[in-house]
């Protein structure tokens, strides 16, 4: 397998070689496998919780999805800053085996609805320019990132705010979403990672959606936006803080681990523009410290706005961050302004042959 460098998005990849060889890399996000791994973190932490009699509880769980552009810059890691997110003082899990650390913190940037159109036509055309192969049968889309999440734990009758330390995630997806594999530190304790594939062991078939889609999946969506974002409307009514706040986190989770034709891609960028409430936050940080401009929305309900965030020159989709804007009542009112609830960068995307096949590994 030959591994070809990523420059500026997918239109770089060759179909059977991983993609981006970067030196290091963050992610987030928001469902992979959706259910499987929402349900995984949440054993994961109640496990790490140990004979405590308090539940542990996530305000936001980190599985992302399809992504759509790579660039191969990368930062270093410096004193007590890591990828602009501030670790302030905080305690972390004793004894668990999942990674937490000081709480995640970072600058609020400004946000305007000035300009949102031009920005999100500028990113839709980038997208369409890049190549975008299609993924075979017996293919994989591998995705590998930096991510940290920050949530809180509660011991018997004490809560505290506690942040996953960054760490790498690494995600194999075979195009019809039946055959799967998972490496992250925080749902599985195991280096080797656990397997997504379905059915699982209680015979649950894989049913691919708009909230745990497959390549294949993707392929059947409507590229007109206005018949796109209806569907995305109708399907997941209900869910979420509201619809037009659903919508926008349904397709930013479209943008982290999974991987939208070329015509699908820019098409999610022109919905986007369409949902109310979509603003531009100039300059953001994503996991691995690469600043870039935002397309972001604020979740009224929860006082967390959403940021993707791409490079200001290409528009190449970098990765994404849940900021805490501001105070909500109730237990979440201990996430305060200015907390990061959520974190990653996009480092590699490839189309492979195998699992466990990434850039490294190619012969």
């Amino acid at each position: 397998m030959n591994t070809t460098p990523r420059r500026s998005g997918p239109a770089d990849w060759e179909e059977s070689a991983p993609l981006l060889p970067v030196p290091v890399r963050p992610l987030p996000a928001d469902r992979h496998q959706f259910h499987k791994e929402n349900l995984m973190s949440r054993i994961h932490q109640d496990r790490a919780a140990g004979t405590h009699t308090g539940t542990a509880r996530s305000t936001r769980f980190r599985l992302p999805r399809p992504a759509i552009t790579l660039p191969a810059m990368a930062c270093a890691l410096a004193g007590a800053v890591v990828a602009g997110v501030t670790m302030t003082g905080g305690p972390a899990d004793p004894g668990s085996g999942l990674a937490t650390g000081p709480v995640l913190t970072t600058q609020i940037g400004t946000a305007t609805s000035k300009g949102v159109p031009q920005l999100l036509d500028q990113i839709a055309l980038a997208s369409a320019g890049e190549d975008h192969p299609a993924v075979k049968p017996g293919q994989y889309v591998y995705v590998e990132s930096m991510t940290a999440d920050t949530h809180i734990r509660t011991d018997g009758d004490k809560s505290t705010v506690v942040s996953e330390k960054l760490h790498k995630r690494q995600v194999w997806h075979s195009p019809d979403g039946t055959k799967g594999w998972l490496i992250d530190p925080t749902v599985n304790d195991s280096p080797e990672g656990e397997t997504l594939s379905l059915p699982d062991e209680q015979g649950n078939p894989f049913e691919a959606s708009l909230n745990g889609p497959s390549y294949n999946y993707l392929t059947t969506l409507p590229t007109d936006p206005d018949v796109l974002l209806r569907k995305i409307y109708k399907e997941t009514e209900g869910m979420g803080n509201g619809p037009d706040q659903q919508a926008f986190t349904t397709i930013g989770d479209l943008l982290g681990e999974s991987y939208p034709p070329a015509e699908l891609s820019s098409a999610l960028f022109k919905t986007a523009a369409k949902i109310p409430g979509v603003v531009v936050v100039k300059d953001a940080v994503d996991a691995v410290g690469r600043h870039g401009v935002a397309v972001a929305r604020l979740d009224e309900t929860s006082g967390q706005r959403e940021e993707w965030i791409f490079d200001k020159k290409t528009r190449v989709f970098l990765g994404k961050r849940v900021v805490q804007v501001n105070n909500v009542k109730g237990e979440d009112n201990l996430i305060k302004p200015g907390t990061v609830a959520f974190t990653s960068a996009v480092l590699k995307r490839a189309i492979v042959d195998d699992i466990k096949h990434d850039s490294s590994q190619a012969g």
